[in-house]
């Protein structure tokens, strides 16, 4: 159970971030040209908020299930258990907060480049603290040591 959940929360990441990198991207164009905001930015938004409340639940049943969360006091001590338990969490909790705030408070704005500019600042700040995250996990592309 563990191992297919693992691996499937591992592909909705890519998924997650390329839809994430597009929204993203049209929001910049949008913004920049004044253009209005469309269908298919709107069902955009759309894909990125299923994804990602989807890679939550996900997240979500990993920890509870998953062998590298120590719920104990001694977990604060250990770096990898430290990040599993408290570090990824977090960051990821506020990146999704950040997707959600985008897609809900862009849909109160009438003007189409202020929608754009909601979604590309909020988006753009969840990429980062994804990144971020992913990269302290020391899997994905990258990794970061701090």
């Amino acid at each position: 159970m563990h191992s297919i959940l693992l691996a499937t929360h591992s592909v909705v990441r890519y998924f997650l971030l390329l839809v994430l990198i597009i929204v993203i991207v049209r929001s910049f164009l949008g913004w920049m040209n004044r253009s209005s905001y469309t269908k298919m930015d709107d069902r955009l938004s759309l894909g990125l908020f299923i994804l990602t409340h989807t890679q939550l639940l996900l997240g979500l049943l990993l920890f509870f299930i998953s062998p590298l969360i120590i719920f104990s006091g001694a977990a604060m001590g250990d770096r990898v258990a430290r990040y599993w338990l408290v570090e990824h969490n977090t960051g990821m909790i506020l990146a999704i907060t950040l997707i959600t705030i985008a897609r809900i408070s862009s849909k109160k704005l009438k003007e189409g480049a202020f929608r754009h500019k909601r979604m590309f600042s909020l988006n753009a700040i969840a990429l980062l603290i994804i990144l971020v995250m992913i990269g302290l996990s020391h899997r994905g592309f990258f990794s970061i040591t701090f």
